[in-house]
């Protein structure tokens, strides 16, 4: 796996904060969401809850979504939310939130971003770029600066397949790393939006941008998931 360029270290090293300890050793992370029975019967949108566990299946983390149930059930895979991730004793360790903005190809400006922070100061931020043909998406250090690029599939809904989003180098030259949406099974795909996803960190990447990278696995889910087909909000148009 090619090797990613250093990256300039933060003024308060995010390590020395609760929680943060093994995401500096990870290479890779297992990203689960609960599935939800009043989704499942009655179509309402509840909010997501999520366990994040190491490739031994022990779980790390939890992430708790909080956003208003009219945002939820009006805006739909496009809300606006604070999404909180808790270690095994609760305690707050990460925080992600992303502003209401515009999805596809369609809207060239004010488009997706999530920012990645932990107490109080900003590890980093996933914003959308525009694109008519497949997702893409800069992963930037907090002053700015694109470290890594994600880069997704141009069918993104044959998730039967897996769906792969490719961590890239700042340049986009060479792939580090992926992220990838798992089958989850017909019943799940058809009737849910609950969803698996696994994460392969760039080797010797700095840990502010795994967390980001994990904060770009969560808006992945939300803007290209966030649907159950049988619901027909699939979302197809939106692959671009």
């Amino acid at each position: 796996m090619a090797a990613v360029t250093e990256q300039p270290e933060s003024a308060a090293n995010p390590v020395s904060l609760p929680g943060l300890e093994y995401l500096s050793t990870a290479d890779k992370l297992i990203l689960s969401q609960k599935v939800e029975l009043a989704e499942t019967f009655v179509g309402f949108e509840t909010a997501n809850k999520y366990t994040v566990k190491n490739a031994a299946g022990q779980h790390v983390y939890f992430a708790v979504e909080e956003s208003g149930a009219c945002m939820r059930n009006c805006c739909s895979y496009m809300r606006a939310f604070n999404l909180r991730i808790l270690d095994s004793a609760k305690r707050e360790i990460l925080q992600m939130r992303r502003p209401l903005r515009c999805q596809g190809c369609c809207y060239p400006c004010y488009l997706q971003e999530l920012e990645v922070s932990a107490g109080g100061q900003v590890l980093g931020t996933v914003r959308q770029d525009w694109s008519v043909f497949r997702p893409s998406f800069s992963v930037c250090l907090p002053d700015g600066t694109t470290a890594l690029k994600l880069r997704g599939p141009a069918f993104r809904w044959m998730s039967c397949c897996g769906t792969d989003f490719d961590v890239l180098s700042a340049d986009g030259d060479e792939e580090v790393g992926f992220i990838t949406k798992v089958w989850s099974g017909l019943t799940k795909e058809l009737f849910t939006d609950s969803d698996r996803y696994g994460i392969v960190f760039p080797d010797d990447l700095d840990v502010n941008m795994k967390a980001t990278l994990l904060g770009a696995a969560f808006l992945v889910d939300f803007m290209f998931f966030e649907s159950s087909l049988c619901r027909g909000d699939c979302g197809c148009c939106m692959i671009c």
